[in-house]
C-alpha cells in the first residue's frame, strides 16, 4: 500500500533519483573504534573478576557484574560492526590481492568477538585485541600509513596499533 501511495506521488511530481554506495562519506574509515571497543571488553572482564573476588552476594557487586556483561556484550558487537563495515565497503580486489589474509583475519575476528560475548575468558578477549590490531595494520597499509605499536595509556594497558600520522 505505501509504494502505491508513493508512486501516485511521484506521478504528480517528478522526485529526483538519489544513489549513494557508501553507509558513511567515501574514505571515512578508521578502525579505532574497533580497537577501543576491544579493549574495553578486556577492560570490563577484568572489573567482573576483581567484583567477584570481592563480595560475591551484595546486591552492588551484583549489580556490577549484570552491568558489565551487558557492557561486555555491546562493546564486543561494536567492535565487530566497525569491522564489518569498513571489510565490507572498503576492502576491495586491490586490498585484498595484497593482503589475501583479511577474509580469513575478518571472520576470525567475528568469532572470538562472538567468544568474548559468551563467556569472561580474559584470553579470548586479549586474542580479540590482537586480531583487531592486525586487522588496523593491514587497513593503515592499504592507506601508505606506517603503524607503531604501543601500550595504550589506559587500563586494561595492553599493545594497540596506532597509525603515525
Amino acid at each position: 500500500m505505501l509504494h502505491s501511495i508513493m508512486r501516485g506521488l511521484e506521478n504528480l511530481k517528478e522526485i529526483p533519483t538519489s544513489k549513494a554506495h557508501c553507509d558513511i562519506p567515501c574514505k571515512i574509515y578508521d578502525p579505532s573504534s574497533a580497537q577501543i571497543a576491544a579493549l574495553s571488553v578486556v577492560r570490563l572482564i577484568d572489573i567482573m573478576e576483581e567484583t567477584a573476588s570481592g563480595d560475591k552476594t551484595g546486591i552492588s557487586s551484583q549489580n556490577t557484574i549484570a552491568r558489565c556483561v551487558m557492557r561486555k556484550e555491546e562493546e564486543a558487537e561494536k567492535a565487530k560492526h566497525e569491522v564489518r563495515i569498513i571489510w565490507g565497503d572498503y576492502f576491495k580486489t586491490p586490498q585484498k590481492e595484497a593482503f589475501p589474509e583479511i577474509d580469513e583475519l575478518t571472520h576470525n575476528i567475528m568469532l572470538k568477538g562472538s567468544a568474548c560475548k559468551q563467556g569472561v575468558n580474559r584470553k579470548d578477549a586479549e586474542d580479540f585485541v590482537e586480531l583487531i590490531n592486525r586487522f588496523a595494520e593491514i587497513y593503515w597499509t592499504t592507506k601508505d600509513i606506517k603503524t607503531t605499536r604501543s601500550v595504550c595509556p589506559y587500563p586494561p594497558s595492553l599493545e594497540t596499533v596506532y597509525p603515525v600520522l
